[in-house]
């Protein structure tokens, strides 16, 4: 996937997510399943040849990355929510304009 800034964002904010050491077991495995998510739904709406198999699967992405933040604002990591707003951005355009790839 070279030259494909999004999924590069998206792999980034990944890392970072994982960094977070989290105590409730019940937060953690949800926060990581949700931030996992964002990254695999790119990808795999990125492989997609129609439109409308890549809204849907960006569409996954960003709900997951909305549920994220949602954690990220609960636990008050609010150098994390900075980061994940440049992801956001950049779904939110692949949402309006899914025949485009955005590099």
């Amino acid at each position: 996937m070279k030259q494909f800034n999004t999924f590069d964002l998206a792999l980034d904010f990944y890392r970072s997510c994982n960094d977070i050491k989290i105590k409730n077991r019940v937060i953690r495995d949800q926060f990581k399943r949700a931030s996992l998510s964002i990254v695999l739904n790119i990808s795999e709406g990125y492989g997609r040849l129609t439109e409308k198999d890549r809204r849907k699967f960006y569409s996954i992405a960003f709900g997951s990355l909305r549920e994220t933040q949602c954690l990220l604002t609960i636990m008050d990591e609010v150098e994390l929510l900075k980061k994940s707003d440049s992801v956001a951005a950049c779904l939110f355009q692949f949402l309006r304009n899914p025949g485009s790839l955005i590099i």
